[in-house]
């Protein structure tokens, strides 16, 4: 057995992964139906005003303003109404003094027309139309380009497209949008241990986990995760589908990183390009790796599920995100109290996971080769390296995944 080199700091680990990942500058143009959570890859200049007419915005009745002044419901004035407009209509008649429109809220003011008095302060009898409140020019009505002018920016490049800015598109008649390709990461597991889902086990051997957990964290994150049949423990089918990941944007292997006999990756990536580290100062995931071949990183995490899960959330997800060019996951926290003693590991940072009841954070006291330790778990406390003991009812935040 090889043993671990000098073990990195937590903080220096994740240094070195942001610094070698690099943004995917790769486009594509999708339906703006798709186009929720993707990232514009483009300026949005508008091509159209919005509203592209002045319209009213409520319903009533469309006037000249100074045909109202001084209205009163003690002394009203009288109109007549000569048409009705619905939206969607195109107006006919011009206004001139003495007159009003019936008017819907969104149509178009009919020309001649300044401002929209509410139908609450009317009323109306045949074709007349008495007007209790005085209405000030531009009254309850959306002017033309209002909202949006054209020739104006309205989304810039690097934006994350929500419900409100795919709106924005539609009000300019985009049905499609450039938007940056998702980083495509290999996902490789490797091991003779684990085996393929549908596939009987072996005497020894238990479903690969980590493949799908790692994909999952991929997908949820802005990545497309490539997920790859399991690699065995030789280096030569190893190398070759290690070769084979590189033409993703990502490679995520799991299993191989620690230092057993078996444990063939570091070798195999010091080969074939750079070692930027192999074990950090935390627990789980002391054995991570991570490295450069051919420019590409290559990110080893252990081969316990919950380290692996972990791990992931630490380290993986900014990589990912950092690539698809999404903000950093924005973390929720819930301050609670212990609900038991617990013991820190000096000289590494501990990564608890823990169960939130009643305002208590329960430990999940379980070994890394358990997934449940992260599956029953609402988030994880972390508990500093200088820390040995932590009493029950202190308090703590909970980092919620």
């Amino acid at each position: 057995m090889r043993p671990f080199g000098t073990l990195i700091s937590f903080e220096e680990a994740k240094r070195l992964v942001e610094t070698n990942v690099k943004p995917v500058d790769r486009a594509e143009t999708v339906a703006i139906e798709e186009a929720r959570g993707r990232v514009l890859a483009q300026d949005i200049v508008a091509s159209l005003n919005a509203p592209p007419f002045d319209r009213a915005a409520m319903d009533g009745y469309a006037v000249k303003a100074r045909d109202t002044f001084g209205a009163s419901r003690r002394h009203a004035r009288t109109l007549n109404v000569i048409d009705v407009i619905y939206a969607g209509a195109t107006p006919t008649r011009r206004l001139v003094s003495g007159q009003c429109v019936q008017i819907a809220t969104g149509a178009q003011m009919p020309p001649g027309a300044d401002a929209v008095v509410m139908v609450e302060d009317t009323e109306k009898d045949n074709s007349r139309v008495r007007i209790f409140k005085a209405a000030y020019p531009k009254a309850n009505v959306a002017e033309k380009g209002e909202d949006i002018r054209q020739g104006e920016l309205v989304l810039k490049k690097g934006l994350v497209l929500d419900p409100g800015k795919i709106g924005v598109l539609a009000s300019q008649g985009m049905g499609q949008v450039k938007v940056y390709q998702k980083p495509e990461v290999a996902v490789l597991p490797t091991g003779e241990e684990i085996a393929e889902l549908g596939q009987g086990l072996k005497p020894g051997q238990i479903y690969d986990i980590n493949s799908h957990t790692i994909s999952s964290v991929v997908a949820a994150n802005g990545g497309r995760p490539l997920r790859l049949g399991i690699a065995g423990d030789n280096p030569k089918e190893l190398k070759s589908a290690i070769e084979q990941a590189l033409d993703s944007d990502l490679v995520v292997i799991s299993g191989g990183s620690s230092v057993g006999e078996r444990d063939l990756l570091f070798n195999i990536l010091d080969e074939q390009g750079q070692v930027l580290f192999h074990g950090i100062q935390i627990k789980p995931g002391k054995p991570t790796l991570f490295a450069l071949v051919n420019g590409k990183p290559v990110m080893g995490m252990p081969g316990y599920p919950t380290s692996c899960l972990i791990n992931a959330y630490l380290l993986l997800v900014p990589a990912i995100r950092k690539m698809a060019h999404l903000p950093p996951r924005r973390m929720v926290t819930v301050p609670a109290r212990l609900s038991d003693r617990v013991t820190g590991s000096i000289g590494r940072r501990q990564f608890l996971p823990v169960k939130l009841k009643a305002g208590k954070a329960v430990p999940i006291f379980k070994e890394s080769g358990a997934i449940t330790g992260t599956a029953q778990a609402d988030g994880y406390i972390e508990i500093a390296e200088n820390i040995d003991l932590l009493e029950r009812d202190e308090p703590v935040t909970v980092i919620l995944f």
